[in-house]
């Protein structure tokens, strides 16, 4: 297929338009459908292709995306880096709402999802001791502080399979094993990106604190997630924006290009 564009970026809760000068891609993929249409414009001297991971509408749950065609899709059309912002909960006191998480662990409490390209035939273990792309996390945190925008350089996201949030217990339990980040839908899309030998970026969005944090705190709401991201939605752009057009041409610096060659045996 054609190269329409070399960075590719999911949006998610509250964020789901970025480019207005866009050309609309349909991609059907060996996966299924993905959960819309890429839509393709210009930052800079990169051509950017952006897909809302729920849907242009948010008709679709998070258990229910179908991950590897929307990763498929993007590798299809030729990204070799893909940006995944999304509204997030925080396990820890010190990451607010509002904040700003550049995540470079995950932990997978997911349940049931298709989490992976390899089924054979050839034996294929890839590592996913770093999986977010390490020039791409410092791109985003330089630039976040170069916008003034609060921003916490390290977070382990901890990915649950949702529709529902985290009982007390368990978001006491999360909140125990020091992780800072809670959200639905972190995995397995950034880790399918890295299988696909492009470069993975999380930026989490803090909406709100999770449920076992502190006694007080009352049980989340939809509604409030999608008020506070709405709230920040044009600082995600601002550091987007600015933070793409400063993304090198290619992938020198970093070793996301050669998973797939250092995975099989």
């Amino acid at each position: 297929m054609e190269k329409l564009a070399d960075i590719g970026v999911f949006g998610g809760s509250g964020f789901y338009k970025f480019l207005d000068d866009i050309k609309e891609v349909k991609i059907e993929t060996p996966y299924g459908m993905p959960s819309d249409s890429l839509f393709i414009g210009k930052i800079g001297a990169h051509s950017v292709a952006f897909m809302p991971r729920h849907g242009r509408s948010h008709t679709i749950l998070p258990h229910l995306i179908n991950y590897r065609a929307n990763v498929w899709a993007m590798k299809e059309i030729g990204c070799k880096r893909v940006i995944s912002p999304c509204a997030a909960g925080s396990l820890q006191k010190h990451v607010e709402p509002g904040h700003f998480v550049i995540c470079d662990q995950f932990v997978d409490w997911t349940d049931g999802r298709k989490s992976t390209f390899f089924e054979g035939p050839i034996v294929t273990h890839p590592s996913a001791a770093e999986t977010y792309c390490p020039e791409l996390r410092k791109l985003a945190i330089d630039t976040a502080k170069e916008l003034s925008i609060t921003v916490h350089e390290t977070g382990t996201v901890v990915v649950v399979n949702g529709p529902r949030f985290s009982t007390k217990a368990e978001s006491k339990f999360f909140t125990n094993q020091g992780w800072e980040v809670i959200n639905m839908t972190a995995f397995p899309e950034a880790y399918l990106v890295k299988e696909m030998d492009m470069c993975p970026l999380n930026i989490s969005l803090i909406t709100d604190y999770d449920a076992g944090l502190v006694g007080d705190v009352p049980p989340v709401s939809h509604g409030e997630v999608i008020e506070v991201f709405n709230n920040n939605v044009e600082n995600l752009k601002k550091l987007l924006f600015s933070m793409i057009e400063k993304i090198p041409a290619d992938q020198t610096n970093c070793k996301c290009a050669d998973t797939r060659k250092n995975s099989q045996l």
